[in-house]
């Protein structure tokens, strides 16, 4: 496919304009916006579900070929995305989308750290200096007072860990499979494992909550897709800052159904994770020419913030989340 930048840069503002809107769907969802709050595991379900509905009905019109799937790394890969999306969810009832969002941008940090010990990767000065960044931002954003402490932000920091344990599991999966297989097998085996994670907390949505939870999947399967395309059309190292405008919109949903206005403290931590995340994929962009590779939860880079909710693209391998 030829090189198109704008193009790619229009695809990547929408696909964080889409996966923003997942999490506001999830803080919907999870407040009694909709009727009785429903449990972050029973949301995670819903996303799932109705993204695995779209990329199957895709694969009956499209009739892609699959190659043989590598079902243990597959699994492996679902968990981790699983639980950064259930932990993302929850925290988006509890905190401003923005935070949250801000917050799960350190899974690149986190999967750069987990990539040394289980990957063999060595980390040199520029790396580590972007790590301290990020996670400087992130000790802003948890207010560590006890005045201004919030316990909910945790939610989100497990999500960053969980999704950046998923990056490393991605980089085995990158060049293996196609795209579209990578997302179809994800979606199904992340409809299983949340489908029976939520049984004993299920509740029967109002149909309000249906409609939300089914368009909660159909954004983060368009994320994806627009995320896929873009990465297609450029190099992840010029469309990794353009994920980023998942902050403005995040912040942007808050305000206008919840009037969440960003406090000082907020923005300083956003933009110091931010800080950190852009050397990270700066200094990826240096090393190596980026390549594409898809993965299901959302668009998740290795050198810039995350898919599974929140996700951008990853030096090597992009994801639209989780």
């Amino acid at each position: 496919m030829r090189p198109n930048p704008p193009l790619a840069a229009v695809l990547t503002l929408c696909a964080s304009a889409l996966v923003a809107g997942t999490t506001l769907f999830a803080k919907m969802l999870g407040t009694d916006t909709l009727g009785a709050p429903l449990h972050p595991l029973q949301v995670s379900q819903g996303r799932f579900l109705f993204a695995l509905m779209a990329f199957s009905t895709a694969a009956l019109v499209l009739r892609p070929r699959f190659t043989r799937p590598a079902w243990s790394t597959h699994v492996l890969r679902v968990l981790c995305g699983w639980g950064g999306v259930s932990f993302m969810f929850a925290a988006a009832a509890f905190i401003p989308l923005a935070d949250a969002t801000a917050i799960s941008f350190l899974n690149p940090v986190v999967g750069m750290l987990l990539a040394v010990p289980f990957l063999g990767e060595k980390v040199g000065r520029v790396r580590i200096s972007a790590a301290v960044i990020a996670l400087v931002g992130a000790m802003v954003l948890l207010r560590p007072t006890p005045q201004a402490f919030q316990p909910a932000a945790l939610l989100a920091l497990g999500a960053a860990l969980c999704l950046g344990a998923e990056v490393v599991v991605i980089k085995r999966l990158s060049g293996r499979e196609g795209a579209f297989q990578i997302l179809l097998i994800n979606n199904f085996i992340g409809a299983c494992i949340a489908s029976l994670a939520a049984l004993a907390v299920w509740q029967m949505p109002t149909p309000s909550q249906w409609a939300a939870l089914a368009g909660l999947g159909l954004l983060m399967a368009s994320a994806q897709t627009c995320f896929l395309q873009a990465i297609r059309r450029a190099d992840a190292s010029f469309v990794a800052p353009f994920w980023y405008a998942a902050l403005i919109f995040a912040a942007l949903y808050d305000f206008l159904l919840f009037a969440e206005v960003p406090d000082a403290v907020s923005a300083l931590g956003a933009l110091i994770i931010v800080s950190g995340a852009g050397l990270l994929a700066w200094r990826e962009a240096r090393l190596r020419p980026s390549a594409a590779s898809p993965s299901g939860s959302a668009p998740t880079p290795q050198a810039a913030p995350p898919l599974s909710p929140p996700a951008p693209p990853q030096s090597q391998s992009p994801e639209p989340r989780r």
